[in-house]
Parts: structure tokens; sequence; C-alpha cells
């Protein structure tokens, strides 16, 4: 089986995951500067055995999309006309960076690494991809 990529699409960075093989579990890779992401997209699947790209829905409490969201679909139209043989999926994201903070606070890192925002982006990509995962079996 290929792998899936996932994204936490942000103002100013994104937060990358990607599947096992045998797409049951998501793993956090890197959370990279938005100049950067086509790059990135470019050497990882260039990289990696990639069949489909997740991408988070940005919604709020009452199921509205928040502004970014133009900025996403710029993003994914973009991507399908570079790559279109990845099928892309979007995910709710709601409550992705609490949850990622969460996780975080648990860990055994020191202050100063919880708190770092790339840390969070890269976790959030990493449940949004699980979510995804989930729904496949």
């Amino acid at each position: 089986m290929s792998k899936i990529l996932a994204i936490d699409y942000g103002k100013k960075r994104c937060g990358f995951a990607i599947s096992d093989e045998d797409q049951l579990i998501a793993f956090p890779l890197e959370t990279i500067d938005n100049e950067e992401i086509y790059l990135y997209i470019k050497n990882i699947i260039k990289e990696e055995d990639i069949e489909k790209f997740v991408v988070g829905l940005p919604k709020n409490n009452i199921n509205s999309l928040f502004n970014i969201e133009k900025e996403i679909k710029l993003f994914i139209k973009k991507i399908k006309q570079e790559y279109p043989f990845l099928s892309i999926f979007r995910v709710d994201e709601r409550y992705t960076s609490s949850l990622a903070k969460l996780t975080i606070a648990k860990s055994d890192l020191k202050k100063t690494k919880r708190e770092n925002k790339k840390l969070i982006d890269k976790i959030s990509a990493t449940i949004i991809l699980q979510s995804f995962l989930k729904k496949l079996l």
C-alpha cells in the first residue's frame, strides 16, 4: 500500500504528517514555512509512495469556515494541477490544536519545547491524519 500525507495549513506555516504503508498509523513529519511548502511536498512525494493527501478543513464551533479556507482552496488547486494522480481529502480540523497542546502538555518535554508552535502544527497534522485513517477502517 501507499502512504498518505496530511497537512495542517496555517497562515505562516504548515504542519505535515505521514501514514505508514498500511495506512493505520500517523506520524508527525515537519512544520514548514509557507514559502517552502511546495518544494517540501515535491521532495516528500519523490521520496515516499504517496497516493492520498489530506488537508484540514478549518471549521469553527458553529460549523462555519474560517477565512483561511480561501487560501487553502488555492493551495489545493495548485496541488491538483501539479499532482493530478493524488486523491485529496478534507478532514474537519476543529479542536486539533487544542488536542495537540494537550498531548504535548502530557509529554516529558521541557516547557520551552512544549510551547513551540511548530511542534503544535505537526502534531495537529498528525491528529488530522489519524482521524482520517480511523474512517478508512
